[in-house]
């Protein structure tokens, strides 16, 4: 297990133990090994402790990977890319899934959202589990579902979130927004026709 991995299985203990701690004393040793356990983590992902502080009190409760949905959307040999607004970087569209929405309600709002596109939604294509990533440190595991869907209706429209589209092969695609979608990630969803999980 890399250092980040060690850094973030130390926060979810610690934040566990004070999900479920009841010792005030036990309490108080929880609450220091998650300061410790920020203060490593933010060095590993280089991020002031602060902002990680925002990030975690945004996430109550027992600790458990995050959920983030895309949609994979073909034409042809090609697939259908977001630019976001900020970074300008590609990627597959799509985000966070929301509490109350099933994985294929949350892929049909982000991608209306992201590029004014209606979907029917098809079968899981891809699980991606983000700490299995070496080369891109992220504060929390993810694992990123990918499912096929097909455009019933619609038209890119520009966006809070996304400022233009559009469909690219393997073999010219655009800078892509690696935390969120990768070169490689895109190979197995385009040449490989099972589930794929890793």
């Amino acid at each position: 297990m890399n250092q980040l991995k060690q850094y973030q299985r130390l926060l979810s203990i610690a934040e566990a133990g004070l999900f479920y701690g009841k010792d005030v004393y036990d309490m108080e040793r929880f609450q220091e090994l998650k300061e410790l356990a920020l203060t490593l983590l933010s060095q590993a992902v280089d991020e002031d402790i602060a902002t990680l502080k925002v990030y975690l009190d945004q996430h109550d409760g027992y600790p458990t990977p995050k959920v983030d949905v895309r949609a994979l959307i073909r034409k042809g040999n090609q697939v259908l890319l977001v630019q976001d607004s900020h970074t300008k970087e590609w990627s597959l569209p799509g985000g966070y899934a929301e509490v109350g929405l099933t994985p294929k309600e949350n892929i049909q709002k982000e991608v209306l959202e992201e590029t004014g596109l209606t979907v029917a939604v098809g079968p899981l294509r891809a699980i991606f589990d983000t700490n299995l990533r070496e080369d891109i440190p992220q504060l929390f595991q993810y694992y990123k579902l990918v499912f096929a869907c097909d455009v019933l209706s619609g038209e890119f429209a520009a966006n809070s979130e996304t400022i233009q589209s559009g469909y690219f092969g393997l073999e010219a695609l655009p800078p892509l927004s690696v935390k969120r979608t990768t070169k490689e990630q895109l190979i197995h969803l385009l040449e490989d026709d099972h589930l794929y999980v890793e």
